[in-house]
């Protein structure tokens, strides 16, 4: 099962750290099957474009024969990862946890060969450690190494306080490489420090260190920040096709050939001929974006379904028309008259008051096509009337049946 020279260079392509690139080489030439690696930790209930990236390298390894590890950390994820933050991430409840992760599978399967992955869960070899287990495994590593992680540096400089629990996450994550007996893992290019805990706590333990392996981040649709739930700058892996092609299109254009080349999978020379085509301007950026849309919206929903996006976000934000077919909301019988900030909470669109006015404010809302102004109106009945929230979102209230 030895690989080509040509699909050796493939699985390096797009990476932006490889350590070491050497050891990589040798363990594809004796060509035995490698076991590669890939942590995901329950953050929220919905995977996104930035995961996407990583997770195509993996199925990429799949392809040329080498076996998938898909590490959910249920167990990791009650720590908090601080990874990239100068505050660490909250820890999530159990609760929380177990229902993010009972969707995590399928919708990684969207991408990666779930047939021939291993799906496990890290609380299957963390949770049974002992205190005593822990000292042994933490005695290996030492605070200086710890500090050596850019983020722990700057905060320790500046005096912030670091929590012992930060230290004790890419501790965990190293030990998931052991539990695994992992050749090669990936990570995105923040969890490089992470990554290399693992193989040299691999090394400790007396086994053949990992290859580690990152992939580029992918900034959000602000086009600035990192992609993340918590900025709610993401595009899940599960939106709806007509919601999805439309965050695409809301990009700036300074991130345009990034998510060509990170969120689709157009060969190198296309998305290079994309990118001079711009810079000449015999491309212009709003056609190349639909295009990208199209065929972000085709990777997860098929071309049918791109095609039809592509339609509705002509009509509805172009046209600036309703769509031909509008979700009905059953309204609850009230005797009082309701606010549009009350009726975006019972919708779903806003999780309170407050976040309904900021909408409105923000001029997100519209009733019959025209943008809401006043965050106090009020009707008696809302019967009959469109709703909108920004250019995907629609509803058309209707009575409750008795």
């Amino acid at each position: 099962m030895k690989l080509t020279e040509d699909q050796a260079r493939a699985l390096c392509d797009g990476c932006v750290d490889i350590v070491t690139q050497a050891e990589l080489t040798m363990r594809l030439d004796h060509g035995r099957p490698l076991r590669v690696k890939l942590g995901i930790d329950p953050s929220g209930p919905l995977l996104h474009l930035g995961h996407a990236v990583v997770l195509r390298k993996l199925r990429q390894f799949q392809d040329f024969g080498h076996e998938a590890v898909l590490i959910v950390g249920d167990f990791t994820a009650q720590v908090g990862d601080p990874t990239g933050r100068q505050d660490a991430r909250r820890p999530r409840s159990r609760g929380e946890i177990e229902s993010d992760m009972r969707t995590y599978a399928d919708q990684a399967g969207a991408i990666v060969d779930l047939a021939r992955a291993k799906i496990v869960y890290n609380s299957e070899w963390l949770a049974q450690l002992t205190f005593a287990d822990l000292m042994r495994i933490a005695g290996n590593v030492t605070v200086a190494r710890m500090l050596e992680r850019d983020d722990f540096s700057k905060r320790y400089q500046s005096g912030e306080a670091i929590a012992l629990t930060e230290f004790l996450y890419p501790l965990s994550v190293a030990y998931d490489s052991v539990a695994v007996r992992a050749d090669v893992e990936l990570g995105g290019s923040e969890q490089l420090f992470n990554l290399v805990m693992g193989r040299r706590l691999q090394e400790d333990f007396h086994q053949p260190p990992q290859v580690c392996m990152t992939l580029p981040i992918i900034e959000g649709t602000d086009g600035v920040q990192r992609m993340g739930k918590s900025l709610d700058n993401y595009i899940a892996l599960r939106d709806a096709p007509n919601v999805m092609f439309g965050k695409v299109m809301s990009i700036p254009d300074s991130v345009l050939v990034r998510y060509w080349r990170l969120a689709t999978t157009a060969p190198r020379a296309e998305v290079d001929a994309i990118e001079r085509d711009i810079a000449a301007t015999t491309l212009a950026p709003r056609d190349a974006k639909l295009r990208l849309a199209e065929e972000i919206v085709k990777l997860y929903h098929g071309a049918s379904a791109a095609e039809a996006a592509r339609e509705h976000f002509a009509k509805t934000v172009v046209r600036k028309e309703l769509p031909d077919e509008v979700p009905p909301f059953a309204l609850p019988a009230a005797s009082d008259p309701i606010s549009i900030t009350k009726l975006l909470v019972w919708l779903g669109w806003a999780a309170s008051n407050r976040e309904a006015q900021r909408l409105v404010v923000q001029g997100a809302v519209k009733v019959d096509g025209a943008r809401v102004e006043d965050p106090k109106w009020t009707e008696r009945s809302w019967i009959g009337r469109v709703i909108q929230k920004g250019n995907h979102e629609f509803a058309r209230i209707v009575a409750e049946k008795p």
